[in-house]
């Protein structure tokens, strides 16, 4: 039996492999083919376009794919079936980081529009219609939502008096003159499945592991492990420095003087860590990469 398992291609595609590799899956990807080759031979894999997954996970096409919470809106939306595709993960990443992302309505520098209501008969360009225009009847708003093929950044004002955009950090928006007035919708990547997955009890197995080992890959981002001994005596300033995950773990040495700790701290923290362990009697300390924690 075989998993079919669509994979983002585009802007998340490689932080989506990158992210399979830390869970425990190397992915092979030939730019001429669309089918990446897996050291799983339970699992196929299948590039497809972000947009396009929760389409294909609903019609059954595939099994499962990674895709936006805003794609996944997008086709609701479209669909007018919020139950098309059952999100079994929240995957907190993106194409530069390990964050969420934000479509946002945005104007003109100079433009006179300060809030939705001000667009009144304006046009739109995005390419979350369906979304945007929901956003916009939400607010009792009358605009025209057109579709974008790309490089919406340009089209104001000249081709339309607004985008709804998606961002990261904002600074391509800022490159183009362009300023942010609300947030339609913030979305991170979601792991879907066709709900005939979970009445299948050997691929929903399946898809629980695939899904356990991509959560463990996402919390050990940014962490590490840290190793020390310490006497006795100076234990008590020594833990109280650790910002542990849970609570260190204290193990006896063959010396009864010493005791091994070992934690798990915020990678980012370290530099300033280590000299201040040092100073409050801590030696041997070692740290090491994390791939997994699950929790």
């Amino acid at each position: 039996m075989t998993l079919k398992l669509g994979l983002p291609k585009g802007s998340l595609q490689d932080a989506t492999i990158q992210l399979f590799g830390r869970a425990g899956f190397n992915i092979y990807v030939n730019s001429r083919s669309y089918y990446p080759g897996i050291d799983d031979p339970e699992i196929e894999c299948l590039l497809i376009r972000a947009q396009e997954m929760a389409r294909y996970v609903a019609d059954g096409v595939i099994d499962a794919g990674l895709t936006g919470l805003d794609w996944v809106a997008e086709h609701a939306a479209a669909s007018k079936n919020d139950t098309a595709v059952v999100p079994v993960a929240d995957l907190i990443y993106a194409k530069q980081s390990f964050g969420r992302v934000k479509w946002v309505l945005a104007v003109p520098d100079d433009s006179p529009y300060q809030t939705a209501a001000d667009l009144e008969g304006k046009t739109v360009a995005t390419e979350l219609v369906r979304a945007t225009e929901a956003y916009f009847s939400r607010q009792g708003v009358n605009v025209n939502v057109e579709f974008s093929w790309g490089a919406t950044e340009v089209k104001p004002p000249v081709l339309a008096d607004a985008i709804v955009e998606v961002t990261e950090t904002g600074s391509s928006l800022r490159a183009n003159r362009l300023r942010i007035i609300d947030t339609v919708l913030e979305s991170n990547t979601q792991f879907i499945v066709n709900p005939a997955v979970l009445d299948d009890a050997w691929k929903k197995t399946k898809v629980d592991n695939i899904a356990l080992l991509l959560r463990a890959a996402i919390e050990a981002q940014g962490r590490v492990g840290m190793m020390l001994n310490v006497k006795l005596d100076d234990l008590d300033r020594v833990v109280a420095l650790l910002p542990a995950l849970q609570r260190p773990t204290i193990s006896p040495l063959s010396d009864n003087v010493w005791v091994a700790v070992n934690t798990i701290i915020e990678e980012r923290t370290v530099r300033e860590l280590i000299p201040r362990l040092k100073a409050a009697g801590a030696q041997g300390i070692v740290e090491y990469p994390l791939n997994k924690i699950v929790l």
